[in-house]
């Protein structure tokens, strides 16, 4: 009897990975649940992070009257922070992940030089880090900053660590971290690592998630998953600087190369995005126009992700900003009511969800 009871506790440990006991299990909220949008941005002038929440993913009104609600100076090594983006992570938090880099650090006061190292030998930009924020409420925040040169043997010399985004990893488990890198003063290209569940190690060292056929640049990507396809728009810098996608059944290999461009801008636009309204089989890209004055988003809506309707920039067309102007480099979240009144109760936002 002790022999097969035994056999039996034996069992069950050997099943523990294979049923998932011995792993947490995702706890995202189901899409019915979803009452509104949150939108995430930064500013050029301030290098903050700001709010901005939505009802109807077409109009937008920011939660601090187009102030920051994290000052840049507070949470990153070069005092200033860049691209954010908004992720549910499968424990249950918020984690906002970010570039840590000041542009304009030298007028600001907050260095010497232009940049923290050597530009002729490492490029524009050039720095280092990302900044990792967690919450569990959108409301209270904690961060610490991942230095991306430290995290392996071999990136000392990055040039630049830009514009972190992460996808959920249904097959691993673990959320995938992606970002723009470049080594030296190479080319910039999209690498891909694993990250621990809390965010506060990276457990793989980062390789290339996609090789551009051409001898250009590509960043910012962004993967949407629709059905048993992976989605990843980017910004290329194939002569002009446009939106391009590339399309895999996996997360982050066997990406198509597709030479079209899928922004209508004439103008030089990057940080695409893209989110799904909620209810309806219809997406929403949204890119960051910087080449205009003063710079704006534009937004295109699809179903297919084949044919994009043009619905034009912010307060030019059926998007609307209400209380805010200039936005840089967005990404997007949907909300239950609760999330989203907390949020505009918290900024004494006259908003009701």
């Amino acid at each position: 009897m002790k022999k097969l009871l035994r056999l039996h506790i034996l069992a069950l440990i050997m099943l523990l990975p294979v049923t998932g006991i011995a792993q947490k299990k995702a706890k995202f909220p189901p899409e019915k649940d979803m009452k509104a949008y949150l939108m995430v941005y930064f500013k050029d002038e301030t290098h903050g992070l700001y709010f901005a929440l939505s009802k109807d993913g077409y109009s937008f009104t920011d939660v601090n009257q187009g102030k920051p609600i994290i000052a840049g100076d507070t949470i990153a090594e070069q005092k200033g922070i860049r691209d954010p983006y908004i992720y549910r992570g499968a424990d249950g938090m918020f984690y906002t992940v970010l570039t840590d880099l000041h542009i304009y650090a030298q007028k600001a006061g907050y260095r010497n030089t232009e940049w923290e190292r050597d530009g002729k030998q490492f490029g524009w930009g050039n720095n280092r880090g990302l900044v990792i924020m967690q919450s569990p409420d959108l409301v209270h925040w904690k961060h610490h900053v991942l230095r991306v040169d430290q995290a392996f043997p071999g990136l000392e010399n990055i040039g630049c660590a830009w514009a972190p985004e992460v996808i959920y990893d249904e097959v691993k488990k673990l959320p995938m971290v992606y970002f723009t890198m470049r080594k030296g003063v190479e080319k910039e290209k999209v690498y891909y690592a694993y990250m621990s569940e809390n965010f506060d190690k990276m457990l793989t060292e980062p390789k290339p998630i996609f090789e551009y056929p051409k001898p250009f640049a590509y960043i910012d990507a962004d993967i949407t998953k629709v059905g048993n396809k992976y989605h990843m728009f980017y910004a290329s810098h194939d002569g002009t600087s446009g939106v391009k996608q590339a399309v895999s059944d996996s997360i982050n290999t066997g990406y198509q190369f597709d030479d079209k461009w899928y922004d209508p801008e004439p103008k030089g636009c990057e940080a695409p995005t893209v989110y799904k309204l909620i209810g309806q089989d219809k997406w929403i890209l949204c890119y960051d126009i910087y080449r205009i004055n003063p710079n704006n988003f534009g937004f295109s809506e699809t179903t297919d992700f084949v044919n994009f309707k043009n619905l034009g920039h912010f307060n030019e067309g059926v998007m609307k900003a209400t209380n805010f102007s200039q936005p840089k480099h967005a990404a997007f979240i949907q909300l239950t009511k609760k999330e989203a009144q907390r949020l505009a109760d918290n900024w004494k936002l006259d908003m009701k969800f």
